[in-house]
């Protein structure tokens, strides 16, 4: 099974890259922007410069903007194009630790039950107070009694979301307001239920072959927004076609690059207001008899007409849909 891992990065290899180049089985690709080194070099690695994007015969590249990361699909498209059955997201900043692995997508795990809404997973992975970026934030005080939510079942997952440890992905209320290093409690995978929602990133996370054009990096919103939205509207998505979302224990640490705080918190704005009601809009604007493709785009059509996303980001997800139907 081909197992490509995606990351973008502006700087020199970093001791995380240079960690997952020395993986076997695994197939990284960095992808470069115009602030990265001319003369960047990693064994093991395919880099692709600016100029090396823009070479590919790919529709996107037309519409992406440079200095953005929205431009990880290139990776994410040369990867599908080189027939990967399994695609990792993780950033430049993220080390991978020994035991940094996946579990299989079907297999009997812990699973949290049906219709509960937003839930707060990292709770089953530590007793401080944290939460994912994300979650709405009437909910980041509520305290979950998880014993009567989970039971052990045959699950499908399609999505596994590994969480990092010491500078985990939450948001810039958490870290203006405490900005505690978090290590997280070991536990055995945690898989959620249809109309159980948890956002997800991109920092360490594995999807399947079936579900890649759920891959699609939202463009015109927020740089702190993008990779939430796009895993708030892949949840819905997946469920129509019995799919699940799992997450595992940290099996990166993130020694995280250097953030303005009081830029993150502007630009996580629009996650603040528009996350509690994305689920209710696209699962009103989806349907079982359409295939993956389709309602995605009918997804973010409903959130265009709901002015959460502007007419340039339809733009973009067609020409990503039209690479996407070319390379599978």
């Amino acid at each position: 099974m081909k197992k490509s891992i995606i990351i973008t990065s502006i700087f020199d290899p970093t001791e995380a890259i240079k960690a997952f180049a020395q993986l076997k089985d695994y197939n990284l690709i960095v992808i470069g922007d115009k602030k990265s080194p001319e003369n960047w070099s990693c064994e093991n690695v395919t880099y692709l410069s600016v100029n090396d994007q823009n070479k590919l015969n790919f529709q996107i590249l037309k519409f992406l903007p440079y200095d953005h990361y929205s431009r990880k699909m290139i990776g994410y498209l040369l990867a599908i194009k080189n027939n990967a059955d399994f695609i990792i997201d993780t950033d430049d900043d993220n080390i991978p630790k020994e035991n940094w692995s996946f579990p299989q997508f079907n297999y009997e795990y812990d699973c949290i039950k049906k219709n509960i809404g937003f839930v707060n997973v990292y709770q089953l992975f530590t007793k401080q107070k944290i939460w994912p970026r994300g979650l709405p934030l009437n909910l980041i005080n509520k305290e979950y009694n998880f014993n009567d939510m989970i039971s052990l079942k045959n699950c499908n997952v399609g999505i596994w979301q590994g969480l990092a440890d010491e500078d985990p992905d939450v948001d810039a209320i958490y870290r203006l307001t405490s900005d505690t290093p978090c290590y997280f409690e070991e536990r055995k995978p945690i898989v959620l239920s249809a109309g159980t929602i948890c956002p997800f990133n991109t920092q360490n996370t594995m999807i399947i072959k079936q579900l890649f054009p759920l891959l699609y990096l939202p463009t015109f919103v927020t740089f702190r927004f993008t990779d939430i939205l796009r895993g708030l509207v892949a949840q819905p998505i997946m469920w129509l076609y019995n799919y699940q979302l799992g997450f595992i224990n940290a099996t990166v640490v993130q020694k995280r690059n250097p953030h303005d705080y009081m830029k993150d918190f502007i630009s996580e704005l629009p996650m603040y207001e528009h996350c509690d009601k994305i689920m209710e809009i696209v699962s009103s604007a989806i349907s079982p008899a359409n295939d993956i493709a389709d309602n995605l785009r009918l997804a973010y059509q409903a959130l265009f007409e709901k002015s959460v996303v502007s007419k340039e980001e339809l733009i973009t997800l067609d020409a990503w849909l039209d690479d996407i139907k070319h390379f599978q």
